[in-house]
């Protein structure tokens, strides 16, 4: 009867042993169908700037002015829930130098400035929301 239940046991044992590696994540190792899809931007919208209050802070766009050098593309991802826009100008005086269209959540936009100076932009659908791109 002892030799049974010793057994038994050590089957038990190796059957926790070989469930506890196969069931280890390797999470390290494996690349996922999303990897593909996370796009690195200059400029983001974060979380929650669909509501006023961002301005505040000036977190709207991070960072709300960024700068970077003639000939190099700036992008920008919108990292919210809700759609927003890359449009150049302010909210009551488009410029019409570029403009993103609404933006998904998790879509880029990326604009190549080839002159120096200050390029100021807005979202359409959020008018608090501002930034500034200064080309050197």
């Amino acid at each position: 009867m002892i030799k049974k239940i010793s057994i038994l046991s050590a089957v038990v044992v190796v059957i926790i042993v070989i469930l506890a590696f196969s069931l280890t994540d390797n999470s390290d190792n494996k690349k996922t169908d999303t990897d593909d899809l996370i796009v690195q931007g200059d400029v983001i919208m974060p979380t929650k700037v669909s509501r006023p209050g961002c301005e505040v802070k000036d977190i709207c766009y991070i960072p709300s002015s960024f700068v970077t050098q003639k000939g190099k593309p700036v992008t920008w991802v919108n990292h919210d829930s809700a759609f927003h826009s890359v449009t150049s100008g302010f909210y009551e005086e488009p410029t019409d130098l570029f403009d993103s269209g609404h933006l998904d959540p998790f879509e880029s936009y990326s604009v190549t400035f080839d002159e120096s100076g200050t390029y100021d932009y807005f979202c359409t659908l959020h008018p608090w929301m501002k930034g500034q791109v200064i080309v050197e």
